[in-house]
């Protein structure tokens, strides 16, 4: 093999290497991703038992059902549609009924939604983000002054 013969097989090498790299890092991002999705865009949604997304909107009034430990009952809603969510652990300080809320698990067979984490809004103006566009899209959305 020659100098320039080898220097291009060390070329093709470190290419093949970064091509390989950026594929499974991609794979691998496309795995973790959660989709988020308001109550009333899970009926346009095919959602399979089991896929991991965010569910978002507000926790539904009269809904939170404390039961055994550390599990929660909830609804979730965006004021057309509301799901049932259940929750075993512990709930943020700052989760109450009314609030901006976001989940993150996936559904039972059932239909009721698991969640793994629960996100509230920190203080009296902030709302994620998501949550806060869609009522907006929706028209539900009010806008607090103060």
């Amino acid at each position: 093999m020659t100098r320039k013969q080898k220097r291009l097989a060390v070329i093709g090498g470190a290419l093949g290497f970064l091509g390989l790299a950026t594929a499974l890092t991609f794979y691998a991002l496309g795995q973790k991703a959660s989709y988020f999705y308001m109550p009333a865009d899970l009926q346009q949604a095919t959602v399979a038992p089991g896929q991991r997304i965010r569910l978002g909107g507000l926790v539904e009034e009269g809904t939170i059902v404390r039961g055994q430990g550390t599990e929660v009952a909830f609804s979730v809603t965006d004021t057309e549609k509301s799901v049932k969510v259940v929750f075993n652990g512990i709930l943020p300080d700052l989760f109450r009924e009314k609030q901006g809320v976001i989940t993150e698990g996936s559904f039972r067979q059932d239909g009721t939604f698991v969640a793994d984490s629960v996100l509230a809004k920190h203080d009296e103006t902030y709302m994620p983000k998501e949550v806060a566009d869609s009522l907006k899209a929706k028209g539900v959305w009010q806008e607090t002054t103060q």
